[in-house]
Parts: C-alpha cells; sequence; structure tokens
C-alpha cells in the first residue's frame, strides 16, 4: 500500500509541476489553486508512505517520480528540447527509482 501511495504521490508531483507552470507565476488564479492543491496532496501522500518506507528511499522515489515524468512530459507536451543526452539521463533516474524499489526489502 505504501508504495502504490508512493506512486500516487509521485504523480500528483508531475500534475503540480505543471499547473505550477500554467499559474504563470501563481498570477492566474485556477492553475495557482490546482498547483496548490496537487503539491499538498502529494506531500500529504508521501507523509503517509513514509509510515513503512524509509525516508531516504521514499523521498529519492518520489522526486525521482516527479523529475522525469515532468522532463518527459515537458518534452511531449511542451516542446521542451528532446536530445538523446537528455532522454539517456532520465532513464538512469528512472533506472535508479527502480533500483530503490528492488533493494528497499518493503
Amino acid at each position: 500500500m505504501a508504495w502504490a501511495l508512493l506512486g500516487i504521490a509521485g504523480i500528483l508531483e508531475i500534475a503540480f509541476a505543471f499547473y505550477m507552470k500554467g499559474s504563470e507565476g501563481f498570477t492566474r488564479l485556477v492553475p495557482g489553486l490546482l498547483a496548490a492543491a496537487t503539491g499538498l496532496s502529494s506531500v500529504f501522500l508521501l507523509s503517509l508512505s513514509l509510515r513503512s518506507l524509509p525516508v531516504g528511499t521514499a523521498y529519492a522515489v518520489w522526486t525521482g517520480i516527479g523529475a522525469a515524468g515532468t522532463a518527459i512530459l515537458g518534452m511531449a507536451l511542451l516542446g521542451d528540447a528532446t536530445t538523446a543526452l537528455r532522454i539517456a539521463c532520465i532513464v538512469l533516474i528512472l533506472a535508479g527509482v527502480i533500483g530503490l524499489r528492488l533493494v528497499s526489502g518493503n
């Protein structure tokens, strides 16, 4: 259950980044409110997962999902630069997240 909560928290972290960009510095009300809601929800779910997961592992996985997911969607939806080196770095982040999950013992 903790891993599922952590996965959802990571997805909400991606949504938070996109709503924050859409809020244009929190000058637009609806995207700003959505950014606040997804950001707080993400942190709340992370805190619930920390009841049974090691803090270092959970935090690294949470940030890895958020960073890799945001970068991938930024390339796919927002026209962010797509280079082989950038994709390789995202693959390394995802490999680290998967590796932490495999060796966590939970």
